[in-house]
Protein backbone atom coordinates (compact mmCIF):
# COMPACT_ATOMS: atom_id res chain seq x y z
CA UNK A 1 0.00 0.00 0.00
CA UNK A 2 2.93 2.31 0.67
CA UNK A 3 4.05 2.60 -2.98
CA UNK A 4 0.46 3.29 -4.09
CA UNK A 5 0.14 6.18 -1.61
CA UNK A 6 3.55 7.52 -2.62
CA UNK A 7 2.63 7.46 -6.31
CA UNK A 8 -0.74 9.05 -5.58
CA UNK A 9 0.92 11.90 -3.67
CA UNK A 10 3.33 12.36 -6.57
CA UNK A 11 0.44 12.73 -9.03
CA UNK A 12 -1.35 15.14 -6.70
CA UNK A 13 1.73 17.35 -6.53
CA UNK A 14 1.94 17.35 -10.32
CA UNK A 15 -1.71 18.42 -10.56
CA UNK A 16 -1.21 21.24 -8.07
CA UNK A 17 1.71 22.55 -10.12
CA UNK A 18 -0.37 22.39 -13.32
CA UNK A 19 -2.28 25.68 -13.03
CA UNK A 20 -4.26 25.12 -16.23
CA UNK A 21 -5.38 21.67 -15.15
CA UNK A 22 -6.16 22.93 -11.65
CA UNK A 23 -8.36 25.65 -13.13
CA UNK A 24 -10.66 23.08 -14.76
CA UNK A 25 -10.71 20.92 -11.65
CA UNK A 26 -11.48 23.61 -9.07
CA UNK A 27 -11.81 27.20 -10.35
CA UNK A 28 -14.11 26.59 -13.32
CA UNK A 29 -16.72 24.59 -11.34
CA UNK A 30 -16.87 27.31 -8.69
CA UNK A 31 -17.26 30.06 -11.31
CA UNK A 32 -19.96 27.99 -13.04
CA UNK A 33 -21.98 27.64 -9.84
CA UNK A 34 -21.47 31.30 -8.92
CA UNK A 35 -22.43 32.63 -12.36
CA UNK A 36 -25.61 30.64 -12.90
CA UNK A 37 -26.56 30.71 -9.23
CA UNK A 38 -26.57 34.52 -9.21
CA UNK A 39 -28.42 34.76 -12.54
CA UNK A 40 -31.26 32.48 -11.50
CA UNK A 41 -31.47 33.76 -7.95
CA UNK A 42 -32.71 37.11 -9.19
CA UNK A 43 -29.81 38.95 -7.49
CA UNK A 44 -28.01 39.42 -10.80
CA UNK A 45 -30.87 41.24 -12.46
CA UNK A 46 -34.60 41.21 -12.95
CA UNK A 47 -36.25 38.16 -14.49
CA UNK A 48 -39.29 40.24 -15.51
CA UNK A 49 -40.39 40.30 -19.15
CA UNK A 50 -39.16 43.48 -20.83
CA UNK A 51 -42.04 45.24 -22.63
CA UNK A 52 -42.07 48.48 -24.65
CA UNK A 53 -45.41 50.28 -24.27
CA UNK A 54 -46.82 52.89 -26.67
CA UNK A 55 -49.82 55.00 -25.62
CA UNK A 56 -51.50 56.35 -28.76
CA UNK A 57 -54.82 56.86 -26.96
CA UNK A 58 -53.54 59.25 -24.26
CA UNK A 59 -56.69 59.02 -22.14
CA UNK A 60 -57.16 58.50 -18.45
CA UNK A 61 -58.27 54.92 -19.19
CA UNK A 62 -55.07 54.13 -21.10
CA UNK A 63 -52.94 55.77 -18.41
CA UNK A 64 -54.70 53.77 -15.71
CA UNK A 65 -54.16 50.57 -17.70
CA UNK A 66 -50.43 51.31 -18.08
CA UNK A 67 -50.29 52.01 -14.35
CA UNK A 68 -51.71 48.54 -13.70
CA UNK A 69 -49.11 47.00 -16.01
CA UNK A 70 -46.33 48.76 -14.12
CA UNK A 71 -47.58 47.29 -10.86
CA UNK A 72 -46.89 43.78 -12.14
CA UNK A 73 -43.55 42.44 -10.88
CA UNK A 74 -43.48 40.12 -13.89
CA UNK A 75 -43.17 43.00 -16.36
CA UNK A 76 -40.48 45.61 -16.93
CA UNK A 77 -42.21 48.52 -18.70
CA UNK A 78 -40.48 51.02 -21.02
CA UNK A 79 -42.59 53.88 -22.42
CA UNK A 80 -41.61 54.82 -25.98
CA UNK A 81 -43.01 55.49 -29.48
CA UNK A 82 -44.17 52.92 -32.01
CA UNK A 83 -41.11 52.91 -34.28
CA UNK A 84 -38.73 52.51 -31.36
CA UNK A 85 -40.88 49.79 -29.77
CA UNK A 86 -41.03 47.71 -32.96
CA UNK A 87 -37.31 48.22 -33.56
CA UNK A 88 -36.43 47.07 -30.06
CA UNK A 89 -38.35 43.83 -30.45
CA UNK A 90 -36.94 43.21 -33.94
CA UNK A 91 -33.37 43.67 -32.64
CA UNK A 92 -33.97 41.46 -29.61
CA UNK A 93 -33.54 44.28 -27.09
CA UNK A 94 -37.08 43.89 -25.77
CA UNK A 95 -39.24 40.78 -25.50
CA UNK A 96 -42.48 42.42 -26.66
CA UNK A 97 -44.27 45.67 -27.40
CA UNK A 98 -47.80 46.79 -26.49
CA UNK A 99 -49.53 49.57 -28.42
CA UNK A 100 -52.71 51.09 -26.96
CA UNK A 101 -54.40 52.43 -30.08
CA UNK A 102 -56.83 55.32 -30.50
CA UNK A 103 -60.18 54.43 -28.98
CA UNK A 104 -58.77 52.17 -26.28
CA UNK A 105 -60.38 54.25 -23.53
CA UNK A 106 -63.80 54.17 -25.23
CA UNK A 107 -63.76 50.47 -26.08
CA UNK A 108 -66.43 48.26 -24.56
CA UNK A 109 -65.10 45.03 -26.05
CA UNK A 110 -64.84 43.53 -22.58
CA UNK A 111 -66.96 41.70 -21.56
CA UNK A 112 -69.26 41.79 -24.61
CA UNK A 113 -66.60 40.69 -27.12
CA UNK A 114 -65.19 42.44 -30.16
CA UNK A 115 -61.85 43.79 -31.22
CA UNK A 116 -59.83 45.55 -28.55
CA UNK A 117 -57.79 48.51 -29.84
CA UNK A 118 -54.53 47.09 -28.60
CA UNK A 119 -51.61 45.63 -30.57
CA UNK A 120 -49.06 43.22 -29.13
CA UNK A 121 -45.86 42.17 -30.89
CA UNK A 122 -43.65 39.37 -29.55
CA UNK A 123 -40.07 38.36 -30.26
CA UNK A 124 -40.49 34.97 -32.04
CA UNK A 125 -37.43 33.59 -30.25
CA UNK A 126 -39.14 34.06 -26.87
CA UNK A 127 -42.31 32.06 -27.40
CA UNK A 128 -42.15 30.63 -23.89
CA UNK A 129 -42.91 34.10 -22.53
CA UNK A 130 -45.73 34.85 -25.00
CA UNK A 131 -48.40 32.87 -23.16
CA UNK A 132 -47.31 34.35 -19.86
CA UNK A 133 -47.59 37.88 -21.23
CA UNK A 134 -50.97 37.12 -22.78
CA UNK A 135 -52.26 35.90 -19.42
CA UNK A 136 -51.11 39.09 -17.68
CA UNK A 137 -52.72 41.29 -20.35
CA UNK A 138 -56.00 39.37 -20.20
CA UNK A 139 -56.13 39.72 -16.43
CA UNK A 140 -55.39 43.46 -16.59
CA UNK A 141 -57.98 44.00 -19.34
CA UNK A 142 -60.68 42.21 -17.39
CA UNK A 143 -59.74 44.17 -14.29
CA UNK A 144 -60.00 47.46 -16.22
CA UNK A 145 -63.31 46.41 -17.77
CA UNK A 146 -64.87 45.45 -14.45
CA UNK A 147 -63.75 48.72 -12.89
CA UNK A 148 -65.76 50.57 -15.56
CA UNK A 149 -68.91 48.81 -14.30
CA UNK A 150 -68.27 49.78 -10.70
CA UNK A 151 -71.44 51.95 -10.49
CA UNK A 152 -74.90 51.68 -12.13
CA UNK A 153 -74.48 55.05 -13.86
CA UNK A 154 -71.17 54.17 -15.58
CA UNK A 155 -72.51 50.76 -16.57
CA UNK A 156 -75.72 52.32 -17.91
CA UNK A 157 -73.79 54.60 -20.29
CA UNK A 158 -71.94 51.63 -21.76
CA UNK A 159 -75.09 49.52 -22.15
CA UNK A 160 -76.96 52.36 -23.90
CA UNK A 161 -74.06 52.83 -26.29
CA UNK A 162 -73.92 49.10 -27.07
CA UNK A 163 -77.71 49.03 -27.66
CA UNK A 164 -77.50 51.96 -30.05
CA UNK A 165 -74.65 50.38 -32.03
CA UNK A 166 -76.68 47.14 -32.19
CA UNK A 167 -79.63 48.93 -33.81
CA UNK A 168 -77.31 50.44 -36.42
CA UNK A 169 -75.74 47.06 -37.20
CA UNK A 170 -76.78 45.27 -40.39
CA UNK A 171 -74.85 42.05 -39.88
CA UNK A 172 -77.52 40.21 -37.87
CA UNK A 173 -80.88 38.82 -38.89
CA UNK A 174 -84.00 40.35 -37.40
CA UNK A 175 -84.65 37.59 -34.87
CA UNK A 176 -81.15 37.57 -33.39
CA UNK A 177 -81.03 41.35 -33.36
CA UNK A 178 -84.31 41.39 -31.50
CA UNK A 179 -83.04 38.95 -28.87
CA UNK A 180 -79.93 41.02 -28.21
CA UNK A 181 -81.95 44.24 -28.13
CA UNK A 182 -84.25 42.66 -25.55
CA UNK A 183 -81.22 41.64 -23.45
CA UNK A 184 -79.70 45.13 -23.52
CA UNK A 185 -83.14 46.62 -22.85
CA UNK A 186 -83.51 44.53 -19.70
CA UNK A 187 -80.01 45.55 -18.60
CA UNK A 188 -80.84 49.19 -19.24
CA UNK A 189 -84.04 48.91 -17.18
CA UNK A 190 -82.17 47.15 -14.37
CA UNK A 191 -79.37 49.71 -14.23
CA UNK A 192 -81.85 52.61 -14.35
CA UNK A 193 -83.78 51.36 -11.31
CA UNK A 194 -81.36 49.36 -9.17
CA UNK A 195 -80.23 50.78 -5.83
CA UNK A 196 -76.48 51.47 -5.68
CA UNK A 197 -76.07 49.48 -2.45
CA UNK A 198 -77.75 46.46 -4.03
CA UNK A 199 -75.70 46.80 -7.22
CA UNK A 200 -72.50 46.88 -5.16
CA UNK A 201 -73.20 43.33 -4.05
CA UNK A 202 -73.79 42.05 -7.59
CA UNK A 203 -71.49 40.12 -9.94
CA UNK A 204 -70.30 43.27 -11.71
CA UNK A 205 -69.00 44.88 -8.52
CA UNK A 206 -65.50 43.44 -8.76
CA UNK A 207 -63.58 40.75 -10.52
CA UNK A 208 -63.08 37.62 -8.49
CA UNK A 209 -59.59 36.42 -7.72
CA UNK A 210 -57.93 33.36 -6.28
CA UNK A 211 -55.86 34.14 -3.19
CA UNK A 212 -52.27 32.88 -3.38
CA UNK A 213 -50.07 32.57 -0.34
CA UNK A 214 -46.46 31.54 0.13
CA UNK A 215 -46.36 28.15 1.79
CA UNK A 216 -43.70 27.47 4.37
CA UNK A 217 -42.60 23.85 4.39
CA UNK A 218 -40.56 21.96 6.93
CA UNK A 219 -39.30 19.28 4.55
CA UNK A 220 -36.31 19.75 2.29
CA UNK A 221 -37.72 18.17 -0.86
CA UNK A 222 -37.25 21.26 -3.00
CA UNK A 223 -34.25 23.52 -3.65
CA UNK A 224 -33.94 26.35 -1.15
CA UNK A 225 -32.26 28.60 -3.70
CA UNK A 226 -30.73 28.50 -7.17
CA UNK A 227 -27.28 27.64 -5.79
CA UNK A 228 -28.59 24.28 -4.56
CA UNK A 229 -29.54 23.55 -8.18
CA UNK A 230 -26.26 24.58 -9.78
CA UNK A 231 -23.67 23.41 -7.23
CA UNK A 232 -24.30 19.69 -8.01
CA UNK A 233 -23.80 20.47 -11.71
CA UNK A 234 -20.67 22.47 -10.87
CA UNK A 235 -19.26 19.53 -8.93
CA UNK A 236 -19.69 17.30 -11.96
CA UNK A 237 -17.75 19.80 -14.06
CA UNK A 238 -14.98 19.54 -11.46
CA UNK A 239 -15.03 15.74 -11.72
CA UNK A 240 -14.86 15.98 -15.51
CA UNK A 241 -11.82 18.25 -15.21
CA UNK A 242 -10.28 15.86 -12.70
CA UNK A 243 -10.72 12.78 -14.91
CA UNK A 244 -9.39 14.66 -17.93
CA UNK A 245 -6.34 16.01 -16.08
CA UNK A 246 -5.23 12.61 -14.77
CA UNK A 247 -5.98 10.84 -18.06
CA UNK A 248 -3.68 13.28 -19.82
CA UNK A 249 -1.08 12.72 -17.09
CA UNK A 250 -1.13 8.96 -17.77
CA UNK A 251 -0.47 9.57 -21.48
CA UNK A 252 2.17 12.17 -20.70
CA UNK A 253 4.10 9.71 -18.55
CA UNK A 254 3.90 7.09 -21.27
CA UNK A 255 5.16 9.39 -24.02
CA UNK A 256 7.89 10.99 -21.88
CA UNK A 257 9.31 7.65 -20.69
CA UNK A 258 8.36 8.22 -17.04
CA UNK A 259 6.17 5.12 -17.05
CA UNK A 260 9.06 2.97 -18.27
CA UNK A 261 11.26 4.23 -15.42
CA UNK A 262 8.50 3.50 -12.92
CA UNK A 263 8.15 -0.05 -14.27
CA UNK A 264 11.89 -0.60 -13.82
CA UNK A 265 11.54 0.38 -10.16
CA UNK A 266 10.68 -2.33 -7.62
CA UNK A 267 6.95 -1.73 -7.93
CA UNK A 268 4.31 -3.56 -9.93
CA UNK A 269 2.19 -2.18 -12.76
CA UNK A 270 -0.83 -2.70 -10.55
CA UNK A 271 0.67 -0.41 -7.91
CA UNK A 272 1.45 2.23 -10.55
CA UNK A 273 -2.13 2.21 -11.85
CA UNK A 274 -3.46 1.99 -8.30
CA UNK A 275 -1.54 5.14 -7.40
CA UNK A 276 -3.04 7.04 -10.31
CA UNK A 277 -6.51 5.77 -9.48
CA UNK A 278 -6.10 6.76 -5.83
CA UNK A 279 -4.91 10.24 -6.80
CA UNK A 280 -7.94 10.67 -9.07
CA UNK A 281 -10.28 9.42 -6.36
CA UNK A 282 -8.82 11.67 -3.65
CA UNK A 283 -8.98 14.71 -5.91
CA UNK A 284 -12.55 13.99 -7.01
CA UNK A 285 -13.86 13.53 -3.46
CA UNK A 286 -11.91 16.55 -2.19
CA UNK A 287 -13.23 18.82 -4.96
CA UNK A 288 -16.79 17.66 -4.31
CA UNK A 289 -16.65 18.28 -0.58
CA UNK A 290 -14.73 21.55 -0.91
CA UNK A 291 -17.29 23.01 -3.32
CA UNK A 292 -20.15 21.93 -1.07
CA UNK A 293 -18.50 23.49 1.99
CA UNK A 294 -18.02 26.76 0.12
CA UNK A 295 -21.62 26.56 -1.07
CA UNK A 296 -22.83 26.02 2.47
CA UNK A 297 -20.76 28.81 4.04
CA UNK A 298 -21.44 31.51 1.46
CA UNK A 299 -24.48 30.54 -0.64
CA UNK A 300 -26.86 28.69 1.65
CA UNK A 301 -26.41 25.19 0.18
CA UNK A 302 -27.72 22.81 2.84
CA UNK A 303 -25.61 19.97 4.20
CA UNK A 304 -28.30 18.45 6.41
CA UNK A 305 -27.46 14.85 5.48
CA UNK A 306 -23.66 14.53 5.69
CA UNK A 307 -23.66 10.74 5.41
CA UNK A 308 -25.60 10.83 2.13
CA UNK A 309 -23.45 13.65 0.82
CA UNK A 310 -20.32 11.66 1.62
CA UNK A 311 -21.77 8.63 -0.17
CA UNK A 312 -22.52 10.76 -3.23
CA UNK A 313 -18.98 12.17 -3.22
CA UNK A 314 -17.35 8.73 -2.78
CA UNK A 315 -19.34 6.99 -5.49
CA UNK A 316 -18.91 9.88 -7.91
CA UNK A 317 -15.19 9.81 -7.20
CA UNK A 318 -15.05 6.08 -7.88
CA UNK A 319 -17.06 6.47 -11.10
CA UNK A 320 -14.79 9.17 -12.52
CA UNK A 321 -11.70 7.27 -11.43
CA UNK A 322 -12.85 4.47 -13.75
CA UNK A 323 -13.72 6.93 -16.49
CA UNK A 324 -10.23 8.45 -16.17
CA UNK A 325 -8.72 5.05 -16.88
CA UNK A 326 -10.93 4.60 -19.94
CA UNK A 327 -10.23 8.06 -21.34
CA UNK A 328 -6.46 7.58 -20.92
CA UNK A 329 -6.48 4.91 -23.66
CA UNK A 330 -8.38 7.02 -26.21
CA UNK A 331 -5.12 7.93 -27.93
CA UNK A 332 -1.34 7.72 -27.81
CA UNK A 333 -0.68 11.44 -27.45
CA UNK A 334 -1.77 14.11 -25.01
CA UNK A 335 -3.58 16.03 -27.75
CA UNK A 336 -5.52 12.96 -28.89
CA UNK A 337 -6.61 12.02 -25.37
CA UNK A 338 -7.50 15.60 -24.48
CA UNK A 339 -9.57 16.12 -27.64
CA UNK A 340 -11.38 12.78 -27.50
CA UNK A 341 -11.91 12.96 -23.75
CA UNK A 342 -13.35 16.46 -23.69
CA UNK A 343 -15.49 15.69 -26.74
CA UNK A 344 -17.16 12.82 -24.89
CA UNK A 345 -17.37 14.74 -21.61
CA UNK A 346 -19.12 17.66 -23.31
CA UNK A 347 -21.75 15.30 -24.76
CA UNK A 348 -22.25 13.68 -21.34
CA UNK A 349 -22.60 17.14 -19.78
CA UNK A 350 -25.09 18.31 -22.41
CA UNK A 351 -27.45 15.35 -22.08
CA UNK A 352 -26.79 14.85 -18.36
CA UNK A 353 -28.00 18.22 -17.08
CA UNK A 354 -24.69 19.97 -16.42
CA UNK A 355 -25.34 22.54 -19.16
CA UNK A 356 -29.13 22.67 -19.36
CA UNK A 357 -31.38 21.30 -16.58
CA UNK A 358 -32.97 18.01 -17.64
CA UNK A 359 -36.49 19.44 -17.27
CA UNK A 360 -35.86 21.68 -20.30
CA UNK A 361 -34.71 18.85 -22.56
CA UNK A 362 -37.12 17.04 -24.94
CA UNK A 363 -38.47 13.67 -23.80
CA UNK A 364 -36.27 11.59 -26.09
CA UNK A 365 -33.16 13.39 -24.87
CA UNK A 366 -34.20 12.90 -21.24
CA UNK A 367 -34.41 9.18 -21.98
CA UNK A 368 -30.99 9.25 -23.66
CA UNK A 369 -29.54 11.02 -20.62
CA UNK A 370 -29.64 7.72 -18.71
CA UNK A 371 -26.36 6.73 -20.37
CA UNK A 372 -24.60 9.80 -18.98
CA UNK A 373 -22.72 9.44 -15.67
CA UNK A 374 -23.21 13.20 -15.26
CA UNK A 375 -26.96 12.71 -14.84
CA UNK A 376 -26.56 10.12 -12.12
CA UNK A 377 -23.83 12.11 -10.42
CA UNK A 378 -26.02 15.21 -10.25
CA UNK A 379 -29.00 13.14 -9.08
CA UNK A 380 -26.93 11.60 -6.26
CA UNK A 381 -25.90 15.03 -4.95
CA UNK A 382 -29.41 16.47 -5.39
CA UNK A 383 -30.86 13.51 -3.52
CA UNK A 384 -28.48 14.16 -0.63
CA UNK A 385 -28.91 17.95 -0.60
CA UNK A 386 -32.55 18.80 -1.35
CA UNK A 387 -34.50 15.92 -2.88
CA UNK A 388 -34.69 14.28 0.54
CA UNK A 389 -33.78 10.82 -0.81
CA UNK A 390 -33.90 7.94 1.61
CA UNK A 391 -30.92 5.57 1.67
CA UNK A 392 -33.01 3.17 -0.40
CA UNK A 393 -33.66 5.85 -3.02
CA UNK A 394 -29.96 6.70 -3.08
CA UNK A 395 -29.16 3.15 -4.17
CA UNK A 396 -30.18 3.70 -7.81
CA UNK A 397 -27.87 6.65 -8.67
CA UNK A 398 -25.06 5.25 -6.51
CA UNK A 399 -25.42 1.81 -8.08
CA UNK A 400 -25.32 3.24 -11.61
CA UNK A 401 -22.23 5.30 -10.76
CA UNK A 402 -20.52 2.24 -9.30
CA UNK A 403 -21.37 0.16 -12.36
CA UNK A 404 -20.10 2.79 -14.79
CA UNK A 405 -16.90 3.13 -12.76
CA UNK A 406 -16.22 -0.62 -12.72
CA UNK A 407 -16.96 -1.16 -16.42
CA UNK A 408 -14.95 1.88 -17.49
CA UNK A 409 -11.94 0.93 -15.35
CA UNK A 410 -11.91 -2.67 -16.60
CA UNK A 411 -12.16 -1.65 -20.26
CA UNK A 412 -9.48 0.99 -19.83
CA UNK A 413 -7.20 -1.39 -17.94
CA UNK A 414 -7.60 -4.12 -20.58
CA UNK A 415 -6.74 -1.75 -23.42
CA UNK A 416 -3.86 -0.27 -21.42
CA UNK A 417 -2.30 -3.69 -20.78
CA UNK A 418 -2.63 -4.70 -24.43
CA UNK A 419 -1.00 -1.54 -25.72
CA UNK A 420 1.73 -1.37 -23.08
CA UNK A 421 3.90 -4.10 -24.51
Amino acid sequence: MGPIITLALKDLRILIRDRFGLFWVLAFPFLFALFFGIIFSGDGGSSAISVAVVDEDSTSASQNFIGELKKSESLSILMTDKDDAVGRVRKGKTAAYIILKKGFGESEAFPFGGNIPIEVGMDPSRKAEAGFLQGILTQKLYSAAFSRYASPDSALKIVKKKRLSLKESSGLDTKQQGLLDSLFGDLEYFLSNVDSSVYAQGPMAEMGSVPVEDVETSIDDSPKNSFEIFFPAAILWGLIGCASAFAILVVKERTSGTLIRLKIAPISLGQILGGKGLATFITAVSVSLLLLIVGNLFFGVRLNHPSKILLAAVFNGFCFMGIMMLVSVFGKTERAVSGAGWGIFIVFAMIGGAMVPLMFLPKWLQLLSNISPVKWGILAFEGAIWRNFSFGEMLLPLGVLFGIGVVSFLIGLTVFLRTDR
